[in-house]
């Protein structure tokens, strides 16, 4: 799952260790946004799999999966996904992460991530849920999409065999959320709707513990199994990857109907939910479009729920265009601006004024953003302290 497009930059780590595991140094991919991050040096961290564990034995990996039917001749129809695979025995579903077993589909990630580090919140980006605050970030292998533009194609575009993995329950994940002080665990990097199961029962795990989750998913999911997950988590983003069939089929090899269902779902149920546009110059990055697109929004799930356009930068299969210009991301902020939305953002773009959050009341700054570094925060119990304009969102206490 793309999280942010970043460019990418190396970084350097320290070694942590995380429930007796080692965790060697390691450099893992920095965005251009973590500039001025030397203020919260030694708070984020990049965790490497263990490689050794659970190469022999795969029965700790996988359970059944929640969403499927059972067919005539061993067959099973998965029914998370729109795509609804209909798989033979002892194959698999598009995903690569799910597989039919004498007509029973298990997940084979469940427990499984492949990678988890420590990240700001504002990186999911998620603007209007516990800023300042850190979440302890999760993956495993797989994804039910193929984007041009994967930034972590690594993992996302691979079987579990393919990538180094270790063995971590979800009692475990909240464990160590709270270990390194993370209010709330994100199921993030490739497409979490693919280990569903995992998900939804670390969220459980993670709310006994008082411990919030968070998806940051591109929602190419069901109705059903989106309703429940609504139901388990605090938080919902939504990289929305465009307002184009064509977009979709050609460029993401899914479909947008399903994504815009999801969103309203989303929006009925009541969790919080913020959108992420990608803006890819020349594919997706129209006026007609954008038009259509904050006018969808405005429509079907009202003024508040923050969108960020975000710069665009080539990698994976989509290395022939450029990053996206500056002037596009203000260009689409402004036609969001003139729909009536109140929270638009323009994203990585370190330092630009619209990182941002201002009160769509006063227009007061209430939230000083620099990257992942947020440096003021002037909301008092979910209000705007200059004027008192309620703010929607999850602030703390």
């Amino acid at each position: 799952m793309d999280e942010h497009n970043q460019k990418p930059e190396l970084y350097d780590l320290l070694p942590l260790t995380l429930q007796g595991l080692p965790l060697k140094r390691r450099r893992f991919l920095k965005t251009s946004a973590l500039a001025g991050l030397g203020a919260l040096s030694g708070t984020f961290w990049a965790m490497p799999a263990n490689a050794g564990e659970g190469k022999k034995d795969d029965r700790k990996f996988i359970a059944e999966a929640a969403y499927y039917e059972k067919l005539q001749h061993k067959q099973v129809r998965c029914k998370l996904c729109p795509r609804h695979c209909v798989i033979d025995d002892r194959e698999r579903g598009y995903c690569g992460v799910r597989e039919n077993r004498n007509g029973t589909y298990y997940t084979l990630v469940y427990s499984r991530p492949c990678t988890y580090h420590v990240d700001p919140i504002e990186k999911k980006p998620l603007f209007h849920f516990l800023p300042a605050t850190l979440a302890f970030s999760i993956a495993t292998a797989g994804c039910n999409l193929n984007c041009k533009f994967c930034q972590n194609w690594q993992i996302s575009q691979v079987t579990p065999e393919q990538v180094p993995s270790i063995y971590l329950p979800p009692d475990g994940v909240a464990e160590a959320a709270k270990k390194y002080h993370c209010p709330s665990i994100a199921y993030t990097y490739n497409e979490p709707t693919i280990f569903f199961e995992y998900m939804r029962d670390t969220a459980r795990a993670g709310h006994e513990q008082g411990v919030k989750s968070v998806v940051i998913s591109a929602a190419y999911i069901e109705q059903e199994p989106i309703r429940e997950l609504a139901e388990e988590v605090d938080a919902i983003k939504v990289d929305l990857k465009a307002f184009s069939d064509t977009y979709y089929k050609d460029i993401v090899r899914g479909e947008l109907k399903p994504v815009l269902d999801a969103l309203v779902s989303i929006k009925k149920s009541g969790v919080w939910n913020e959108i992420v546009y990608l803006v890819v110059p020349t594919l997706n990055d129209s006026d007609q479009e954008i038009k259509g697109l904050v006018k969808w929004i405005n429509q079907n799930l009202g003024p508040d729920v923050p969108i960020h356009f975000t710069r665009f930068y080539p990698q994976y299969l989509l290395k022939n265009l450029p990053p996206t210009p500056v002037s596009t991301l203000e260009r689409c902020k402004a036609i969001a601006d003139a729909e009536g939305l109140h929270y638009v953002y323009i994203g990585n773009v370190p330092g630009h004024p619209a990182e941002s959050t201002y009160c769509p009341h006063c227009g007061k700054k209430i939230i000083t953003r620099n990257g992942f570094v947020v440096s003021d925060i002037f909301i008092v119990n979910g209000r705007c302290k200059f004027c008192g304009t309620p703010i929607p969102g999850v602030w703390k206490e």
